[in-house]
């Protein structure tokens, strides 16, 4: 779905990231990070081309969305280091979508559909690469991410909310994943864990 649907839908995916998060956490917590996320969300939706797709039964599973990369490169914004020629060329072409989420609710027998909303996220869409931040604390997230291809890229510095995130590209064919070929070796050494 597009942007207008999306919004007519915002507060299933919230409920639903509430629900995905620790239960343990304490009330005025979690309805924070619930506002957080709906005004993250709802900032991702204005964006030109934000796409989302859904998962549900007789309820919501889990989504996925995300957006085009603007070619001026503003996403990269606060990268340490020099991000790598490959990245800047795509980025430049309008190659790049970023998933800026993917929900799920936990339960056992929903363990692949975050993998699968994520194929169906990109493969609706003309990028060559998929990109993503990641906070550096959820292990799980970076670990099911790097199982599924995802390549370590580096750190990006944001002066709101976290400070560091990972940044992850998902290389979406062979000439990208060629073109990509010497970042997997560097970035998983340099990268603990």
């Amino acid at each position: 779905m597009n942007r207008w649907p999306a919004q007519d839908l915002c507060e299933a995916p919230a409920d639903l990231y509430v629900d995905s998060r620790e239960t343990s956490a304490a009330e005025a917590y979690r309805s924070r990070s619930r506002q957080d996320f709906l005004n993250r969300l709802t900032g991702d939706i204005r964006r030109p081309g934000f796409a989302m797709v859904i998962a549900e039964t007789d309820h919501l599973v889990g989504c996925a969305f995300g957006f085009p990369v603007a070619g001026g490169g503003i996403w990269w914004l606060g990268f340490d280091g020099a991000l790598p020629r490959s990245i800047e060329q795509l980025t430049a072409s309008g190659g790049v979508f970023a998933i800026t989420g993917i929900l799920v609710r936990p339960h056992p027998q929903d363990q692949d559909v975050a993998r699968r909303l994520q194929e169906w996220l990109m493969s609706g869409h003309q990028a060559s690469l998929g990109a993503t931040l990641v906070d550096p604390g959820d292990h799980l997230t970076l670990a099911s991410l790097r199982s599924w291809g995802w390549l370590a890229l580096g750190e990006v510095r944001r002066p709101a909310g976290p400070t560091m995130f990972r940044a992850l590209v998902f290389p979406l064919g062979e000439r990208t994943t060629a073109r990509l070929e010497g970042l997997a070796h560097d970035a998983w050494t340099r990268w603990p864990g």
